[in-house]
């Protein structure tokens, strides 16, 4: 039987800008408020979210002017390269590997275009090895930590003895756009942050190994979530029904992942769910047959960094990896699709 890829360690990243959710919903208040009745009346939105804070790779006062989409996607190359700097050389340190031991590079993003793609201008500036395998992944949104992760334990399983390097990084924020007053845009707005994160993955070392992984797409549920391409940037598209879908359909799917390994939700001890809002995160807790509260990691990391899409799974799973023992993880994430992804995780000796 071949080895299991182990997650070695995970790192995580944000930008050096905090923003506030009492400032940022007292600038959209002073900003929009006046241009539109229905920006008044949607911003109790900002103090039901569940969060306290966000990062943001530009400081708040780059919101207030207009800005085209080469303008946009030029920070987010900047940006986004200089955050997996950061965690790669983090996580790297946290598990005692150098650099020039990687051998493959899975790098997921929703949020920009990059062309040369991300993790090879990462191999520029970190000068790693020549003979990497790269796979950069685009158009996963929210659900591309947990799938991401799959893709990159494939690798390692696939090549035993190699380091996987796992990237992820989405730079949400710069969706907004000053002169938009549809609701999708301050709800986005209200949720939105920037962040990225890193993780080793290898089939030989210490960490929980990657048991099972699983997707699953709804039909006629493509507009569910996404982007809208516009000549001023990304325009996100959201589903008022999305927590009555987690509610009514989750269950089943993951119900049914679980059991092609013999395995039921109670026979999994923590669940690392991507926390997409706090509405979403109560849904979740009755699609997996949870007490009211239980994914306390989840909601900490809502309320520290906000929805940050993709990075956001990794690091509740980061918190997972120094928060208490557990035996078995479900690592979960809903996306563009619409689809759920799923990761099996189990800690097991080496």
């Amino acid at each position: 039987m071949r080895a299991r890829a182990r997650v070695l360690d995970v790192a995580t990243a944000i930008p050096p800008y905090a923003l506030g959710q009492r400032e940022v919903m007292r600038r959209i208040e002073l900003a929009l408020g006046p241009r539109s009745p229905e920006i008044v009346r949607l911003l109790p939105m900002f103090g039901n979210t569940g969060i306290e804070r966000r990062y943001s790779c530009v400081p708040i006062e780059w919101y207030e002017d207009l800005h085209g989409w080469p303008e946009r996607n030029r920070v987010y190359l900047d940006s986004a390269l200089d955050l997996l700097e950061s965690a790669t050389r983090d996580v790297l340190r946290r598990a005692g590997r150098r650099s020039e031991e990687i051998d493959a590079i899975v790098a997921v993003s929703t949020t920009g275009i990059a062309t040369p793609s991300l993790d090879a201008l990462l191999m520029e500036r970190l000068g790693l090895r020549r003979t990497i395998e790269r796979l950069p992944i685009f158009g996963l949104g929210c659900a591309g930590g947990a799938i991401g992760l799959a893709r990159a334990a494939a690798m390692a399983r696939a090549n035993p003895g190699a380091l996987v390097l796992f990237l992820v990084v989405e730079l949400c924020a710069l969706s907004f756009r000053r002169d938009d007053f549809t609701k999708s845009n301050i709800v986005a707005t209200a949720l939105f942050g920037d962040g990225a994160a890193a993780a080793l993955l290898c089939s030989s070392g210490a960490g929980p190994g990657v048991i099972a992984n699983g997707e699953y797409t709804w039909p006629d549920s493509l507009d569910i979530m996404g982007w809208d391409v516009t000549d001023d940037g990304l325009r996100a598209i959201f589903s008022r029904d999305i927590p009555e879908l987690v509610t009514s359909r989750l269950h089943d799917v993951a119900a049914a992942f679980l059991a092609q390994y013999d395995l039921k939700l109670s026979d999994v001890d923590r669940f690392i769910c991507h926390p997409g809002g706090a509405k979403v995160l109560d849904a979740l807790e009755v699609a997996f047959e949870l007490q009211p509260g239980t994914l306390s990691d989840a909601r900490g990391v809502l309320r520290d960094y906000g929805n940050m899409s993709a990075a956001t799974v990794m690091f509740v799973l980061e918190r997972s990896l120094r928060d208490g023992p557990w035996r078995r993880a479900l690592v979960s994430a809903l996306g563009p699709g619409f689809t759920a992804g799923f990761t099996l995780l189990e800690n097991t000796p080496t």
